[in-house]
């Protein structure tokens, strides 16, 4: 089967799913998006107000900045993936409890498994701490990288939302930071496509 129809399969299911009480409040899921072969993925932690109103992932405020960042280092979103640890919004925009995690994973381990990116990018300490199975916060997780399963590899990276709460670009500042991460990605990124 082609890694579409598996996607198409795992998304047609997230819709029917009603395995924790997000579903009740939701408008849509937000199933994820990209190239289904795609060797570098990001997972965020939650659809907010847009993604649950459009479908689509990181398409508010805090998508725009994820999309500025992808294409700051000569890459779209067209050639990544992009996903969320859970597929509902939670009320308020708060983040996922574990339990609303460990009941949607399943799908998020689904798409991994089927896109089987070599990188994944982990924005913000939601997807970090639980990827990496770590209650280290994100600034002492961020810009580093890790051995996960497969032999894939995880980056921490600030999540867009934090972002967009600092302007200033100076040595030091999340902003900087983020940049300095995201060349890394590129780097390793490129690296990885050379050999392959």
């Amino acid at each position: 089967m082609r890694k579409e129809d598996l996607l198409a399969e795992i998304r047609e299911e997230v819709k029917r799913c009603f395995r924790c009480p997000l579903a009740e409040q939701r408008t849509q899921t937000v199933f994820g998006e990209g190239n289904p072969d795609a060797l570098l993925m990001f997972i965020g932690e939650a659809p907010g107000e847009e993604e649950d109103r459009t479908g689509r992932p990181f398409v508010g405020k805090a998508g725009q900045l994820l999309t500025r960042i992808i294409q700051s280092v000569n890459l779209t979103r067209e050639e990544v993936y992009i996903a969320n640890m859970v597929k509902c919004r939670p009320p308020g925009n708060r983040n996922p409890t574990l339990q609303e995690i460990e009941a949607c994973f399943p799908f998020l381990e689904a798409q991994i498994a089927i896109i089987n990116p070599s990188i994944i990018v982990a924005l913000g300490s939601v997807a970090a701490s639980y990827l990496l199975d770590t209650k280290l916060p994100i600034s002492k997780l961020r810009g580093q990288w890790y051995d996960w399963r497969g032999g894939k590899k995880v980056f921490p990276m600030f999540h867009p939302s934090f972002l967009l709460r600092y302007n200033s670009r100076a040595p030091g500042s999340p902003r900087y930071l983020t940049w300095l991460d995201i060349k890394e990605v590129k780097k390793m990124y490129d690296l990885l496509r050379q050999a392959s």
